[in-house]
């Protein structure tokens, strides 16, 4: 029962936390685009957009349990790639924060990875392409 019930709050921390961060790619796109292009990529709008799509899906994925481990694992490495991005070693100069948003980073990682391995529990939609029965 507490397997049960800590997979389900970490189910909706992980959509609550992904909601909350796609919601203000929505509401501004324009704002998230000029983010992506001051950390150095080019088409930051359509690369705005393609974040705001992907991380919806996982808001969908973590909510209803679809997809799940496929979604944890996408996040993960989605993750691992934002806090070199635009937390890296490069941004720590100047601003301590920076590093503390760069840890968190791999706090968040290391909890999507767990979130993989233990799966979406049982209430959850019994969607995926990966078949839980045969994984060590």
């Amino acid at each position: 029962m507490l397997k049960t019930i800590a997979i389900i709050v970490a189910r909706f921390v992980f959509g609550a936390l992904f909601l909350m961060g796609v919601s203000f790619k929505w509401m501004d796109m324009s704002a998230t685009a000029g983010y992506i292009a001051s950390a150095g990529f080019p088409l930051s709008l359509p690369l705005a957009y393609l974040a705001a799509i992907f991380e919806t899906l996982l808001v969908l994925a973590f909510f209803t349990g679809a997809f799940f481990t496929e979604a944890a694992l996408l996040a993960a490495v989605y993750v691992i790639f934002l806090a070199f991005a635009f937390h890296g070693p490069s941004h720590w100069t100047g601003n301590q924060l920076e590093f503390g948003a760069f840890i968190d980073h791999f706090t968040f990682f290391t909890g999507l990875l767990l979130a993989a391995a233990f799966g979406p529990g049982p209430y959850a939609l019994r969607w995926s392409f990966i078949n839980r029965d045969q994984q060590a």
